[in-house]
C-alpha cells in the first residue's frame, strides 16, 4: 500500500471534487497486483499514519482502534480524507510480520513529514493547511524543492486557474470513455489537407524594381526595402560592406536607446559582407538577399557567438550549433549584423539588460518576446529580422512597433538550433518593411530540416502570382475597415465573417500546452532554483511553478480539446482569408493552437494619450491582421501586398531623434 493521506489532501486542493473521496471500507477494496497477497481495506494505512501522528504506539491487531481525537492534525486528516468510523483489521501475515513492517514504514513517513506537520500545528488543533499538504505531497511529483512562499503561490494558481481549466476540458472531451471520438492533437500537424502534398519548393518570382538610385543620406538608405537594397547591390551602386557599415552604425547608436540589441556581430558581418562582394565581382548573384544585413532573435544559435536567450542565467552561453534558419540565410548571401533582444526565455520584452522600447513611442515598451527584431526593424537598425512566436511574440511587437510581419504556418520554417518552448506551438517568422519583403525572406527560410521533426516542405504557392480577384475574404467586427475598403476596390470579394466554434476554453488550452511544454524544456532550470534569478518574477516563475501541478491526464485532455477546436475552426473557415484584430488574445491563442498564418499590416498612426505640452512626434501605431488557413501563407501575403501597393503606412518612420519641442523624454 502507498501513503495516501497528505497526498490526498493535496489532491483535494488540486481537484476539489467529491468523487475523489474514497468509498466506505465495505465498498472500496484494493486488489493487490502481487499473487496471493491478501486484500486490505484502504483506510488501514491511513489509520496507521493517524496513530503515529497522534503519538499512539498501539500495535496492529491489538483490538483497539487508533485514537483520532487527540491530535488536531490527525483528526483533520481523517476528516478530510477518510471515513471516521473504521474497523481496525489485522493484516494476515502468512507467517511473516507484515504488520510490523507496515508500522515501520509509516514511522519513516512520519519522520519524513515532521517538518511539514510541526508540533506547533498539532498542538493548535487547526486543520492542516493547503501549503502543508502540498509540501508533504510534492515528493510524489518528484518536485519537493519549493519553499513555502512558492507553494502558497502555486496553491493559489491551482485553485484559480488549473482546476477550472481541467473541468472545462473534461466537459468537452472526457465524458465518454474510449477517446477515439476526440483524438489528441499531441502529435501536431497543422495542415488541413488529408493528402501528403509535397511542394517542389520552387523559388518565388520576385517583382523587378527599376530606376532605384542610391540616396545621399544613410537615414534614407536605412529605410529602403529589401528589394530596393538588393537592386542597389546588384547594380553595384553600393557594396555589401558599405551597407553593413550603415546598419552597424545605427545599431550602435540606437541600440542603447531602444534596448533592443544583445550582441553586435561586427567581425562576422564584415566577413560575410566581403564574401558577398567577392561573389558579385565574380559574376555570381545569389538573389535579393545577397549582401543584405539582418538580425536574429537571440534564441537562435550562431556558432562562436553568445546565445543568451535573454536570461542572466544564460548570459554567457555559447552554443556550438548552427541554427537551420541561419544556415539558410547564409546560403542566400545575407549578412548577420546583430543578435537582437528576446525577452528572458522568450517571455515578453524584459531581458537581463533592460526592457525593449517602442521606437514610435519610447516611453512605452515593445511587448512580446520578439521585441528586439520588431523594434530594430522599426527603427531602421536592420532591414529585416527573424523572430519567433509561441503565443503572440510576433503579432504583439509587430503591432506595437508598426512593422509588417508574418507568423508562418506551423512547420513551415525549421526550428533546429532554436530555444524551444513548445514543439507544437513554436514558429519562426520575419519582421520587415513590407509584405513583399516578408515574401522574399519566407522564400529563403522555408523548408524541412532533419533536426526538427515538425518541419516540412509546405506547399506554399507563389504570393506574387495570386489572383486576388478570385478570393473571398471575410472581415471580423474588429477589422480595420480601411483595409476592407481598399481590398474591395482592388477586386476582392469582401463579406462579413465570424469564426464559429463551441470550445470555450481556448485560452486555457493554450496556457496549459505552453506552460507544461516549457517546463519540460526547463525542468532542470527550475529544480536548480534559477527561477529565483529570473528577470520578471510574475512571468515564467509563476507559470512554471503552476505547471508542476498539471497532471498528465489533464494535459492530454487539453490536447484532445485542442483537436476538437481545430476541427471546428476548419469547418467554420468558409472563406479564403479573413481580416481581424491581430492582438485580440482569444484570436492569438486560437491562431497558434490551430497553426494558421497571419500577416501583420500597419494601417495608420494616431496620437498618443496625454501628449506633452508643445507637441510630440511620438505616435501610437494602428495595425490589422490578415489570417489565412494553414499552408496558405501566400494568400495572406498577396492580400497584404495588394493593400500596401496603394497605401504608404508601412513606409512611415518613427521619430527617434526629433520627438518635438515639448517632449523631454530622458534617454
Amino acid at each position: 500500500m502507498k501513503p495516501f493521506c497528505l497526498l490526498h489532501s493535496a489532491l483535494l486542493l488540486l481537484q476539489p471534487n467529491p468523487s475523489l473521496s474514497p468509498s466506505p471500507p465495505s465498498r472500496q477494496v484494493s486488489a493487490m497486483r502481487e499473487p496471493r497477497r491478501p486484500l486490505l481495506p484502504l483506510p488501514l494505512p491511513h489509520l496507521l499514519l493517524v496513530s503515529l501522528l497522534s503519538s499512539s504506539a498501539a500495535a496492529p491487531g491489538a483490538g483497539a482502534p487508533p485514537r483520532t481525537g487527540g491530535g488536531g492534525v490527525a483528526r483533520s486528516i481523517a476528516d478530510m480524507a477518510w471515513p471516521t468510523k473504521c474497523t481496525w483489521l489485522p493484516w494476515p501475515t502468512c507467517g511473516k510480520s507484515h504488520s510490523y513492517t507496515l508500522v515501520s514504514k509509516y514511522h519513516k513517513i512520519w519522520k519524513d513529514t515532521k517538518e511539514a506537520v510541526s508540533a506547533k500545528d498539532v498542538s493548535r488543533k487547526e486543520p492542516i493547511s493547503g501549503v502543508i499538504a502540498l509540501k508533504a505531497s510534492m515528493k510524489y511529483f518528484d518536485a519537493d524543492f519549493f519553499n513555502d512562499s512558492k507553494l502558497r503561490e502555486m496553491e493559489d494558481g491551482a485553485k484559480e486557474f488549473n482546476v477550472p481549466a481541467f473541468r472545462d476540458n473534461r466537459k468537452l472531451v472526457a465524458l465518454e470513455n474510449g477517446g477515439l471520438h476526440n483524438p489528441s492533437a499531441l502529435v501536431f500537424k497543422s495542415s488541413w489537407s488529408d493528402e501528403s502534398k509535397i511542394s517542389e519548393n520552387k523559388s518565388f518570382q520576385y517583382p523587378h524594381t527599376s530606376s532605384v538610385h542610391r540616396p545621399s543620406k544613410d537615414e534614407d538608405i536605412a529605410f529602403m526595402s529589401i528589394i530596393e537594397l538588393g537592386e542597389l547591390i546588384r547594380t553595384k551602386q553600393v557594396t555589401s560592406r558599405e551597407l553593413t557599415a550603415v546598419f552597424l552604425r545605427r545599431l550602435k547608436r540606437y541600440g542603447p536607446i531602444i534596448e533592443s540589441v544583445i550582441t553586435i556581430t561586427d567581425d562576422l558581418a564584415y566577413k560575410q559582407a566581403k564574401e558577398a562582394d567577392d561573389l558579385l565581382e565574380q559574376g555570381k548573384y545569389l538573389g535579393p538577399l545577397h549582401g543584405i544585413p539582418y538580425g536574429l532573435k537571440d534564441i537562435i544559435a550562431v556558432p562562436e557567438y553568445k546565445t543568451t536567450w535573454g536570461s542572466r542565467t544564460f548570459e554567457n552561453q555559447i552554443l556550438d550549433v548552427e541554427a537551420s534558419v541561419y544556415k539558410r540565410l547564409k546560403s542566400t548571401g545575407a549578412v548577420l549584423v546583430a543578435k537582437l533582444v528576446t525577452g528572458s526565455l522568450a517571455y515578453d520584452d524584459i531581458w537581463f539588460g533592460g526592457r525593449t522600447r517602442n521606437p514610435w513611442n519610447i516611453e512605452e515598451f515593445s511587448t512580446g518576446s520578439s521585441a528586439g527584431p520588431a523594434a530594430s526593424t522599426s527603427a531602421g537598425m536592420v532591414p529585416f529580422a527573424i523572430g519567433s512566436e509561441t503565443a503572440g511574440s510576433i503579432t504583439y511587437p509587430a503591432a506595437r512597433c508598426g512593422v509588417t510581419a508574418l507568423r508562418t504556418t506551423f512547420g513551415t520554417v525549421a526550428r533546429t538550433g532554436v530555444m524551444s518552448i513548445s514543439e507544437s506551438l513554436d514558429k519562426l517568422g520575419p519582421f520587415c518593411r513590407s509584405a513583399i519583403d516578408c515574401a522574399v525572406v519566407l522564400d529563403a527560410i522555408r523548408g524541412k530540416d532533419a533536426g526538427d521533426p515538425s518541419s516540412r516542405e509546405v506547399a506554399i504557392e507563389d504570393p506574387f502570382h495570386v489572383d486576388i480577384r478570385q478570393l473571398t475574404v471575410g472581415y471580423l467586427d474588429s477589422a480595420e475597415m480601411e483595409v476592407v475598403h481598399v481590398l474591395s476596390a482592388k477586386g476582392v470579394k469582401l463579406v462579413p465573417f465570424k469564426l464559429n466554434y463551441t470550445v470555450q476554453s481556448v485560452q486555457s488550452i493554450l496556457n496549459i500546452t505552453m506552460d507544461v511544454d516549457m517546463l519540460a524544456h526547463f525542468d532542470n532550470w527550475q529544480r536548480e532554483g534559477h527561477d529565483d534569478d529570473y528577470e520578471a518574477q510574475d512571468q515564467w516563475p509563476v507559470e512554471l511553478r503552476r505547471a508542476r501541478l498539471i497532471p498528465a491526464v489533464d494535459y492530454i485532455q487539453a490536447q484532445r480539446a485542442r483537436g476538437k477546436l481545430i476541427r471546428e475552426v476548419r469547418e467554420s473557415f468558409t472563406v479564403d482569408a479573413f481580416i481581424g484584430n491581430v492582438t485580440d488574445w482569444e484570436l492569438v491563442c486560437l491562431g497558434n493552437l490551430v497553426g494558421m498564418p497571419v500577416a501583420v499590416v500597419p494601417t495608420g498612426l494616431k496620437s498618443i494619450k496625454n501628449p506633452p505640452e508643445g507637441g510630440t512626434r511620438r505616435r501610437t501605431t494602428v495595425t490589422t491582421g490578415i489570417y489565412a488557413p494553414p499552408d496558405h501563407d501566400h494568400v495572406a501575403l498577396a492580400l497584404a501586398m495588394a493593400y500596401q501597393s496603394v497605401t504608404d503606412h508601412h513606409k512611415q518612420r518613427p521619430a527617434i531623434d526629433d520627438l518635438g519641442p515639448g517632449d523631454d523624454i530622458q534617454r
